[in-house]
């Protein structure tokens, strides 16, 4: 070879070789002001390249490194942010569970930075108000767990591109700023700290849970008044006159209309309109307790009367055609049914959902489905009862069923401890904090058992389930998984089926207008496994704009980025042991089912398959 031609090569490779050895001296540096920097990245070593070489926690892309992503390590000491700024490629960095102490290091010199976490350290102090100014790609930054005090940086809700920020377990207090930007914020935790004050409207969308254990914290999402004290002055004795005379007149109004609604039940002449009243005992019960007790249950038995019952009935066969298909709890009729105490739980997609507690003691839910006109009479009553033959430990079977030309009542068991959907994005209570990696490894494999027996016993349906999501999961006391609002394919009007069943949010339907089929199952649950593996709620189960994230394109552009396991729910790592190969293979399954074109996704016996090899 020609020295010209080996003068060349050095010149051309020059530069990234000296880029690259540039980037370990500055790992090398951040590694020195590490306390035990030494014993813990020991292959972090001179004359090496971190990417080539696998440094532990770094993160490349060719070349180039992208992340740092140094967990659970036990790390104390400083953090030389000046050595990172070397690191042009930077965009994440990940420090949580180690014992890290003192004020937030300066990450905001990074301002390419898309992702920050920092959770479960010791960081303490006040972060200052203009800290996040600059630092205009953020999207990510998880401070939780620490012992942060002082104000939310104003700044930081300034911010055009966040859509991830957790603060809770912190102690922040004064008033939660407000979001310039609330539609790009998908998640969001503020619980346990001490802030105060109103909770701002642009944080509508976002449920209790996110404020929890703020004490001083009111607002709509809480149900707790905020109460805007008027200036002190002693009031005129005329003024607390009116007040009382005002407050007696609405108490009589209240009585009278009360009153005047019960005369109204009692003495309606129809006879089969009257027995779906409340009862005379359940009355005398509600007025034996006390006011604010007596109107709720009295208006929610006045509510479930009205809601199922208030309609005159064409004839009596209808009040008569309910039908059980499933006595493993004991039979019972629709008068039993209507005579029961009973609560609104929801009005869901399908229909409203009701609680009602049968005089035995049973409890169940009541579903309403007014688009259920498809089949006829008998047609339904088959169906039904082919479903009420279903046994399955991860499915749930109904009970009965009342048909009417404008309505369907369908009954099932009560499950105390709520869906799946309540456990991974309601009340953070203990019910959520035991969703560790082996009880969502379990609830996966449960739905994916009962979800094979449905697709088998229903194979003649053009899609067996229809309606898979987590809020038609619910969950036993020893979280296993059941099933439900399957196999309505058949039942629901075709104008309105799209609206109304999930499976028709497959991109297959949706995009290319192609008809439904068991592969839309198979999208369905993908999109359940993302949703349990990431803790995010999918925007695919709202119509556009109504909140979530797009779980399946965030998915693949950390997948693009190199960043998997940054999809992982923090709630699993900090709950336990958890195997990060075998939740990457989880995710990767929930990516497969999910594809766009129908037939590059796995089928149903190939995600079952490939789940339950997962020890």
């Amino acid at each position: 070879m020609s020295a010209a031609l080996v003068t060349s090569l050095v010149l051309i490779l020059l530069p990234t070789l000296c880029f690259s050895q540039s980037d370990a001296d500055s790992l090398l540096k951040f590694k020195k002001s590490l306390t035990n920097g030494d014993s813990k990245l020991k292959n972090w070593l001179p004359n090496s390249s971190p990417c080539r070489k696998k440094w532990l926690g770094v993160v490349c892309h060719g070349e180039t490194i992208i992340g740092l992503r140094l967990s659970n390590l036990g790390l104390t000491g400083s953090i030389d942010v000046g050595a990172l700024t070397k690191l042009r490629g930077l965009r994440t960095i990940s420090l949580v569970k180690n014992a890290f102490t003192g004020l937030i290091p300066e990450f905001n010199k990074l301002g390419a930075l898309k992702a920050i976490y920092l959770s479960n350290n010791q960081f303490s102090g006040e972060i200052p108000n203009t800290y996040f100014r600059s630092m205009r790609s953020l999207k990510k930054l998880w401070l939780n767990d620490n012992k942060f005090t002082g104000h939310i940086p104003f700044s930081l809700m300034n911010l055009s591109h966040l859509m991830e920020l957790h603060l809770e377990g912190n102690q922040f207090s004064g008033e939660i700023p407000e979001l310039k930007f609330p539609a790009v914020l998908k998640s969001l935790d503020l619980s346990g700290n001490k802030l105060e004050g109103d909770i701002p409207e642009c944080y509508s969308k976002f449920n209790a849970s996110v404020f929890g254990g703020n004490v001083g914290l009111c607002g709509k999402q809480l149900t707790k008044q905020c109460v805007h004290h008027p200036p002190l002055h002693k009031p005129h004795s005329h003024s607390k006159a009116s007040i009382i005379i005002i407050s007696a007149t609405l108490v009589v109004v209240v009585f009278f209309f009360i009153v005047g609604i019960a005369s109204v039940v009692q003495d309606d002449d129809d006879d089969d309109l009257r027995s779906l009243s409340c009862s005379k005992e359940t009355l005398r019960s509600v007025y034996a307790q006390p006011c604010p007790t007596r109107q709720t249950s009295y208006l929610s038995c006045l509510s479930f009367m009205i809601k199922l019952g208030s309609k005159k009935v064409n004839n009596k066969n209808e009040m008569n055609d309910f039908v059980m298909v499933n006595e493993e709890k004991g039979a019972f009729g629709l008068y039993d049914l209507m005579k029961a105490d009973a609560e609104v739980l929801e009005n869901g997609q399908l229909g409203s959902t009701y609680k009602a507690v049968l005089w035995t003691g049973l409890a169940v839910v009541v579903k309403r489905i007014e688009e259920m006109n498809k089949l006829g009479k008998d047609e339904f009553g088959i169906e039904m009862k082919r479903i009420g033959e279903l046994k399955h430990p991860n499915v749930m079977t109904p009970l009965a069923f009342n048909f009417r030309r404008e309505e369907k009542l369908i009954v099932s068991e009560y499950m105390p401890h709520g869906s799946l959907l309540h456990a991974l994005h309601g009340d953070r209570g203990l019910f959520h904090a035991r969703l560790n990696w082996q009880n969502r490894l379990k609830i996966i494999k449960g739905i994916v058992e009962g979800l094979g027996y449905i697709h088998t016993q229903l194979a003649t349906y053009d899609v067996p389930h229809g309606n898979l999501k987590t809020s038609n999961v619910l969950l036993t006391e020893t979280y296993d998984p059941l099933l439900t609002d399957y196999g309505f394919h058949p039942f629901v009007n075709s104008d309105a089926v799209a609206k109304k069943l999930f499976a028709y949010k497959s991109p297959e339907c949706l995009q290319n207008q192609q008809h439904i089929s068991p592969k839309s199952d198979v999208y369905c649950l993908g999109i359940v496994i993302l949703e349990i593996m990431t803790g995010k709620y999918p925007s695919q189960y709202q119509n556009i704009g109504n909140g979530g994230i797009d779980i399946v394109q965030w998915v693949q552009s950390s997948i693009l980025e190199n960043c998997v396991e940054e999809l992982i729910d923090h709630e699993i790592l900090t709950s336990g042991p958890a195997s990060i190969n075998q939740m990457i293979t989880i995710i990767q399954i929930g990516i497969d089912c999910t594809k766009s074109n129908p037939d590059q996704r796995l089928s149903l016996n190939e995600a079952i398959s490939k789940i339950q090899e997962i020890d």
